[in-house]
């Protein structure tokens, strides 16, 4: 384990070395920000991902334990990930050990084959293997090689999971706890959340979206609007979201998200039940509480137009 982690060590600094001149003129800063005594998080920015900003549109973080780190997320580039583990290092110079992953979108696990070649053990639902070995999985990398290179390109593979597990998992390194919490499906069918119940920090993934409008994609808004419910079940005193700032009021923070989908689904479920036309409904819709948030313009509409899918299967 260790001879693995000092090599990729060296190859991270053999990394940094070379694209250092593209990142500062590219890349938006990656700082790791203190959440309590012993997290630590870095934030991307709220945009769509493109090569100007290597994907880096989702939160990652990392706890550092006495026998090692273990990493929340992956990010949405390898080079992302190169950056996050050298931004790791300047804090510790303690082995990256694992890798818990909330859930299997490419702004969250493209960085994955960094943490591997790091000596990491990946963790993540079982319920993620079925998208992984999919033709949306294998067609989404093809997109992205092409619209995020360089930093996403024909090196960039998808990355099983070294354990994947199906309920409640307590994980200690270090004698640091945490607790693994599948909460999907919701955003994804394999949700997870990770609690460090020693600090009260919460890891929500992308159940919690802040200062931004969430990406609701094919997600089962009835059961994350539950889960979300269930994240307040948790003793945290902050919340690390999987897109934006951190949460210092639980049940404030979450409100957004929350309400937002309460929205989507009562008036695109009133469409759907009374066979209105999307692009009518769409149009007939009150969005002023919501359009003033970043990604309103990029997302809405598309978020929109799943859930009145979804409300039209519900009332089958």
């Amino acid at each position: 384990m260790r001879k693995i982690n000092f090599l990729g060590w060296m190859l991270i600094g053999w990394g940094l070395a070379l694209a250092a001149a593209a990142w500062a003129d590219e890349a938006p800063p990656m700082v790791a920000q203190q959440v309590s005594p012993s997290a630590w998080y870095v934030e991307g920015v709220s945009a769509l991902g493109s090569p100007a900003n290597q994907n880096f549109i989702s939160n990652a973080a990392f706890v550092v334990t006495p026998a090692g780190v273990v990493v929340i997320d992956a990010l949405g580039s390898p080079a992302l990930a190169t950056r996050l583990a050298a931004e790791i290092r300047k804090i510790t110079s303690q082995p990256i050990t694992h890798v818990i992953v909330t859930h299997y979108h490419a702004d969250h696990i493209y960085g994955l084959q960094v943490f591997k070649a790091l000596g990491a053990r990946i963790i993540a639902h079982r319920a993620a293997k079925e998208y992984l070995n999919s033709d949306t999985a294998r067609l989404r990398l093809q997109v992205s090689r092409q619209e995020l290179a360089p930093w996403v390109n024909d090196d960039t593979r998808l990355v099983d999971a070294d354990e994947w597990i199906e309920g409640e998992k307590r994980l200690t390194v270090g004698g640091v706890q945490f607790q693994i919490k599948p909460v999907g499906p919701s955003h994804t069918p394999e949700d997870l959340t990770v609690y460090l119940p020693s600090e009260k920090v919460l890891f929500a993934g992308d159940l919690v979206f802040r200062s931004r409008i969430p990406y609701v994609g094919q997600a089962d808004s009835r059961h994350w609007i539950a889960a979300l419910e269930k994240l307040l079940a948790f003793d945290a005193t902050v919340i690390v979201p999987g897109h934006g700032p951190l949460s210092h009021e639980a049940r404030k923070d979450m409100q957004l998200t929350r309400d937002y989908l309460v929205y989507l689904r009562e008036s695109m479920g009133r469409a759907a039940q009374n066979l209105e036309p999307f692009d009518e409904a769409y149009k007939n819709t009150d969005w002023s509480q919501f359009e003033h948030l970043p990604l309103f313009r990029v997302a809405n509409r598309m978020n929109a137009y799943n859930t009145y899918l979804l409300l039209e299967q519900e009332a089958r």
